[in-house]
């Protein structure tokens, strides 16, 4: 199984859609330009598009996507939100393009650097996914995603002390708990801790959803994850 388990964000303030499923897409920024009309009609592509890509019909949420692009071709937030589709429908390179083009039409936008930053590590380009994390993290310090997924990519690095930092980090905000104690415990596990290991998996299972509860689909991947890795532990 693939190391990462990244986090990717659409809002950069407390929602996103890909790993984290059962969250939105970034709406759309509020401005002067626009109709109420028109805002109301983006706002239910959106919508649609959320639930087509979490019921795994990425062909048609992107084609919403697309639609909004349309419609707003100067609009960074909708590339960035079609970039995490291609991203989680397996389409990397139409990802990086969406991304790279969110961030020539907003330099700014922390949740599009954090989310290049995820297919930068999937792709093995640790260095360059460093550097976009860390980019998040300067635009955004609340950014808990990116304080994840860089403690992640550390951990790949070897960097095991710097990675616990970062996610000792990240519980500071009081979200994803779950997700942050099954990573540092993956990362105490890795560097030899294993009462610590145990210790975080065990609080990690309490923040996650039972396995007869599959509606959450990546809480109940992760849970699954950490049963792997607790019996790994204890069989030694």
């Amino acid at each position: 199984m693939n190391s990462h388990s990244f986090l990717a964000s659409g809002d950069q303030q407390n929602n996103c859609y890909g790993f984290v499923l059962n969250n939105t897409l970034q709406a759309q920024e509020h401005g002067a330009n626009g109709r109420s009309e028109s805002a109301l009609g983006d706002g239910y592509l959106r919508s649609c598009a959320l639930r087509l890509a979490q019921e795994g019909d990425y062909t048609e949420a992107i084609a919403l996507l697309s639609q909004l692009i349309h419609r707003h071709p100067q609009n960074a937030v909708d590339y960035n939100n079609r970039g995490l589709i291609y991203f989680q429908s397996g389409e990397r390179q139409k990802a990086l393009r969406d991304y790279n083009t969110a961030l020539q039409l907003n330099p700014n936008l922390a949740s599009a650097y954090n989310n290049r930053a995820n297919y930068y590590a999937a792709c093995g380009e640790l260095t360059a996914a460093i550097a976009d994390y860390d980019r998040a993290i300067d635009l955004n310090p609340s950014h808990v995603r990116a304080w994840i997924n860089r403690g992640i990519t550390l951990r790949d690095l070897g960097q095991y002390e710097e990675a616990v930092e970062n996610f000792e980090v990240a519980l500071l905000f009081g979200q994803l708990e779950g997700h942050i104690w099954a990573e540092r415990g993956r990362t105490y596990h890795l560097w030899g801790d294993w009462n610590c290991a145990i210790a975080d998996y065990r609080r990690a299972l309490t923040q996650l959803p039972s396995l007869d509860n599959t509606r959450d689909i990546p809480g109940y991947r992760l849970r699954l994850q950490i049963e792997n890795w607790l019996n790994e532990l204890l069989s030694s």
